[in-house]
């Protein structure tokens, strides 16, 4: 029997869990809205460089996309988790599928600012804190299965 499946082309990216400075006493997370999907809230991330290591992509892309690196790394998911893009995003996207990522748990540092107009052409179009357990009230659709994993994944292991 031929198999008619075709392999799906997907994205590296890193992903980034941004805690609030008051970490770990309070529990707050940032999430950002996308300045090219309306009401699409959700954590900073961003493709990985050919050539590039995944922890370099992620201070790379928190500088771009909410102005600092001033982060401590927590913990890091023990594997891969990829997602299919939605149809209407995935025709902005070819060649791509969807993507792959890699999830890291961050505290902000306390002199951190976050800057989310550093570039002219910034993905953000406004930023909050929310606490961790009302994360799926604001979030978009498609990230949610992500994000619950790897969500679920640092609370069993006592990160959240």
């Amino acid at each position: 029997m031929e198999d008619k499946t075709t392999k799906k082309n997907y994205r590296p990216n890193v992903a980034a869990i941004v805690m609030s400075a008051k970490y770990p006493s309070t529990c707050d997370v940032f999430i950002a809205s996308r300045t090219d999907v309306e009401d699409a809230w959700q954590f900073p991330q961003g493709g990985i460089d050919k050539g590039e290591q995944p922890k370099d992509a992620l201070l790379r892309e928190l500088r771009e996309e909410i102005g600092t690196d001033k982060i401590d790394i927590i913990a890091e998911y023990p594997e891969w988790v990829s997602y299919d893009f939605p149809p209407a995003i995935a025709e902005k996207m070819k060649p791509y599928d969807g993507q792959i990522q890699r999830y890291y748990l961050v505290k902000l540092k306390s002199d951190a600012k976050i800057n989310i107009d550093k570039h002219s052409e910034a993905e953000f179009s406004q930023y909050k804190f929310v606490p961790i357990d009302k994360i799926f009230e604001h979030v978009t659709y498609f990230k949610r299965t992500v994000y619950k994993q790897v969500l679920k994944y640092f609370k069993k292991e006592g990160y959240i």
